[in-house]
This record gives C-alpha cells, sequence and structure tokens, in this order.
C-alpha cells in the first residue's frame, strides 16, 4: 500500500541523489526533490524548483510524511540555503527516521599526506571548506536542539558514468599533472548510494562518515589508466609549477590540499563493501558501459 512506503526527499536532486533514487526499490519507496529547475526531471520522481534564492512553494505539505531527508545542495557564504529557508519545515517532520547531508573531506584541510579519519580536527584552508564546516555544524545542531536525525557523510572527489577521466579524454581535456607526493582521494557514485542506503537501514543519527574508495591516487595515474583503457596515447606529465601558471582560482584551490582519507568507518559500522574499490574498478566498469 502507497502508505505503507518510505518517502525520500532530496534537496538538490543531482548526481549522487539521482544514484541513490535508482538504488531504492520502487515497490517501497516514494522519491521526490527539489532543483532549480523542472526541465530535466525523471519520470518517477516528482520535483519541485528550489534555487536557494526564496522558500520552495509549500514546503511544509510537500515535507509532510517525509520519513528520509537528503540534502546535496552546498552551502554559500550566506549559509545553507535549506536550513536558511526551511529549517522550521524540517523540524516539524515528525516522521523523519534519517536525514543525511552531503559534506566535503575538504574541511580536513591539508595534511601533506597524513590519513584522516572522522576525528580529526578540522582545519578548512578555502572558504568554501569553513562554509561546509559550518554547515556541518548548522545541521548537527538540529540533532541537538530538535531531535532531527542528522548524519554527515563526508565526499572526496566523485566520479561515475558522465563524469570521469573517460569522459575528459573523450572530450579532448587530456592533460596529466605532475606534483610528486599529491594524492587524492575519490569515490563512484554508486558506492556513495549504497553507503547512504546503508546508514539509512541502519541509522545512528549524529555520526559522521568519510565515504571513499580504498586507494588515494595521483591524478596523474587516473588520466593514464583512462588514456590506456581507451587506447589513446598517454601524453607527458606536465610538471605542477608550469601547469599551475594557467590555472583558474578553483583549480589551485583543489591543488592545495593533500591528504589520504580513511574509509573504515563506513565498512565497520555499515556493512558497505566497495564495488570500486579503487579508480581502476570503476574506471573498468564505466569504460565497459561507454562499450556496451
Amino acid at each position: 500500500m502507497e502508505s505503507s512506503k518510505n518517502h525520500l526527499f532530496c534537496f538538490g536532486m543531482g548526481y549522487c541523489a539521482k544514484a541513490l533514487a535508482r538504488l531504492l526499490p520502487a515497490d517501497s519507496w516514494t522519491v521526490s526533490g527539489s532543483s532549480r529547475s523542472v526541465v530535466a526531471a525523471p519520470p518517477t520522481i516528482a520535483l519541485h524548483v528550489f534555487d536557494g534564492s526564496q522558500p520552495m512553494a509549500e514546503a511544509a505539505q510537500l515535507l509532510a510524511g517525509v520519513s528520509h531527508l537528503l540534502i546535496t545542495a552546498g552551502p554559500g557564504a550566506e549559509g545553507d540555503p535549506t536550513l536558511a529557508w526551511h529549517r522550521r519545515d524540517i523540524e516539524q517532520c515528525k516522521a523523519l527516521k534519517w536525514v543525511g547531508y552531503l559534506s566535503t573531506t575538504g574541511v580536513y584541510g591539508n595534511t601533506d599526506g597524513a590519513l584522516v579519519t572522522e576525528d580529526a580536527a578540522l582545519n578548512p584552508s578555502s572558504a568554501r571548506s569553513q562554509n561546509r564546516v559550518e554547515a556541518e555544524t548548522a545541521w548537527l545542531q538540529l540533532l541537538e536542539s530538535a531531535e532531527v536525525p542528522v548524519h554527515i557523510f563526508r565526499l572526496p572527489g566523485i566520479y561515475g558514468p558522465g563524469r570521469s577521466a573517460l569522459d575528459q579524454v573523450q572530450a579532448g581535456r587530456i592533460r596529466r599533472i605532475d606534483k610528486p607526493g599529491h594524492k587524492f582521494s575519490r569515490i563512484h557514485v554508486d558506492d556513495i548510494a549504497q553507503t547512504l542506503a546503508a546508514s539509512m537501514a541502519r541509522p545512528d543519527p549524529g555520526r559522521i562518515y568519510n565515504v571513499c574508495d580504498d586507494e588515494a591516487a595521483s591524478p596523474a595515474d587516473v588520466m593514464a589508466h583512462a588514456c590506456t583503457l581507451l587506447q589513446v596515447p598517454v601524453p607527458a606529465a606536465v610538471p605542477y609549477a608550469q601547469a599551475s601558471q594557467d590555472m583558474s582560482p578553483m583549480a589551485l584551490s583543489f591543488w592545495q590540499d593533500n591528504r589520504r582519507v580513511d574509509n573504515g568507518r563506513i565498512k565497520a559500522e555499515l556493512g558497505v563493501r566497495l564495488r570500486y574499490p579503487s579508480y581502476r574498478e570503476g574506471l573498468a566498469a564505466i569504460h565497459q558501459e561507454m562499450e556496451s
């Protein structure tokens, strides 16, 4: 019966939220959410316009009966838009069993390659990451003030079909940058989805999870592997000192932090077994999909 279904509402029905929606059985879940526009709305998902500049229309009615809430929309300098407009609506959702907030491993800042767990100190090195720290704090305060069952998920670089080094190679954007000792953690979008689903099945309000694969790697190695899979010549690596001369401020900020991220908690507490423990398995699956 419809009334027995769980109802997931996603503030920000983007790449990660759609992956989670695909994973949830349609016979036991209703999925709805918000988007800056509804032009590309999936046929099975009811979308409602919310761009952060004003409240979502009829939010109280739309959120009534929602059992699970996912927030993927990021904060700005002025704070978290979902909380800014809909804190009270969320506090009044008495049916909520689980709330997930997607944050970033950028909150840890630079560790010069040292491994960070969820208990590491937060030391953001950019305004963008500082905004995330403040948003995390604001969401966790809802647990204290209104018993909203908030969970925090810290994500590194996200990749998957349509958003991978393979797609960059096919688009002709092949650039390998060499910065010795500098590695990045990453995560396939399907492993984000399965981690969120595992948390939804085993709620632990207030818990924070790093969601990443097992092997931090340099972008140069990832790009070389993508070229090999596509049988494209692997270009010579460009030294970072040279490549950084024409980087945008956003790109430069991407390179200023060097850290490895520990994912033991999602395995030990949520029973997650990564489908793609490294970029090699992830890119192989995407390549196979491209070939089919």
